[in-house]
């Protein structure tokens, strides 16, 4: 990807089978440009906030959803959601909970700090393809999100 092309979607994910699963499910939908792909929560706040190896890029040159694990190392995901949540410049950015976390707590905390949907991950490669394809084509394809200034 051009470093100066707008990312349409933020891959939150450590986990390197899940990960390779999304990105061959997005592929396989044709949603799979402009995905920049972060392995902790510390890297996706430097990549949200343009911050650290990702000092000068512009908050408003995306993303325009981030799929976002909830388990990851150095920053964990409810934390990574609270700050893109609480910051004006990132707070309208769509962010889905993609995880394997069934747990109650997880989910209720999500929505109270202002997640736009909560997906737990299905464990067949189908269904998870499927729900990969259905976020990308409904937050890129039919979802009208406000503009965001940096």
């Amino acid at each position: 990807m051009n470093k100066t092309d707008p990312v349409k979607i933020l891959l939150v994910e450590d986990n390197p089978q899940d990960l390779e699963l999304a990105l061959r499910a997005l592929q396989k939908a044709k949603v799979s440009n402009h995905i920049e792909v972060v392995r902790d929560g510390a890297e996706a706040l430097e990549f949200i906030f343009g911050e650290g190896a990702y000092a000068g890029r512009k908050i408003s040159d995306g993303p325009k959803v981030i799929l976002l694990d909830l388990k990851l190392p150095k920053v964990d995901g409810l934390e990574v959601l609270k700050r893109i949540k609480s910051d004006p410049r990132t707070k309208m950015i769509p962010v889905v909970v993609l995880t394997s976390s069934k747990e109650q707590r997880d989910v209720v905390e999500s929505y109270q700090l202002g997640v736009n949907s909560y997906i737990v991950k299905p464990v067949n490669f189908e269904r998870f393809a499927e729900a990969v394809r259905d976020l990308g084509f409904y937050w890129l394809l039919l979802n009208q999100p406000p503009k965001v200034v940096d």
